[in-house]
């Protein structure tokens, strides 16, 4: 979505060369292909853990540092490199996003016009900020000290970087709408008229 937004806006006229049928499967190829083989790799190596403190894990669904807590043996090493693995990849990630951004907001910057500018930004900013609770809530949740660990501020946490963001995604490119904008706004009036 950072590359859309940096085409779409630093690279206009060329937006249907680089951003062809062609150049959208290769990037969905590799974004499902690396997310397959993390969680292939994560699965295999966390179902061969012998597990001593039970099976019951603290959460809704099972996360990796969940269960490396009822580990007992030293296998979870592996884990942890497979961990550390996948920062490098989010952090591979989060610096294309970042680069993109700012070559997006120094492009936007330049637009004469104010409304050139809040057009642009209104673009982006919805997009960058579920990135941000995403990347925010996702570290904090697999790189935070033991000692700061709860069952409900797990829970919360993994709340806010699984659940959030894809939920709030589909009414933040919606609102951009202009047809959904008038029929929310007639609703909301009409509630408001009933109220008095």
């Amino acid at each position: 979505m950072a590359y859309d937004r940096y085409v779409a806006i630093c690279q206009p006229l060329h937006y249907g060369t680089l951003l062809g049928s062609r150049a959208c499967v290769h990037m969905a190829a590799a974004a499902w292909g690396t997310g397959f083989l993390n969680a292939a790799l994560h699965t295999a190596n966390t179902l061969s853990l012998p597990l001593c403190q039970g099976n019951a894990v603290g959460q809704f669904f099972c996360e990796i540092p969940q269960i490396l807590k009822l580990s007992c043996s030293r296998a979870y090493l592996r884990e942890i490199w497979l961990l550390v693995l996948g920062t490098f990849l989010g952090f591979g990630c989060f610096v294309s996003v970042l680069l993109s951004y700012v070559q997006i907001f120094r492009a936007v910057l330049r637009i004469p016009s104010e409304q050139g500018r809040h057009k642009a930004f209104s673009t982006c900013l919805p997009h960058l900020a579920v990135v941000s609770l995403f990347v925010s809530t996702g570290m904090f949740a697999y790189l935070k000290p033991p000692s700061i660990s709860s069952t409900s501020l797990d829970l919360v946490v993994t709340v806010l970087y699984a659940v959030v963001p894809p939920a709030v995604n589909p009414l933040i490119y919606s609102m951009r709408n202009q047809e959904l904008k008038g029929a929310l706004k007639k609703m909301m009036q009409s509630g408001v008229s009933q109220k008095q």
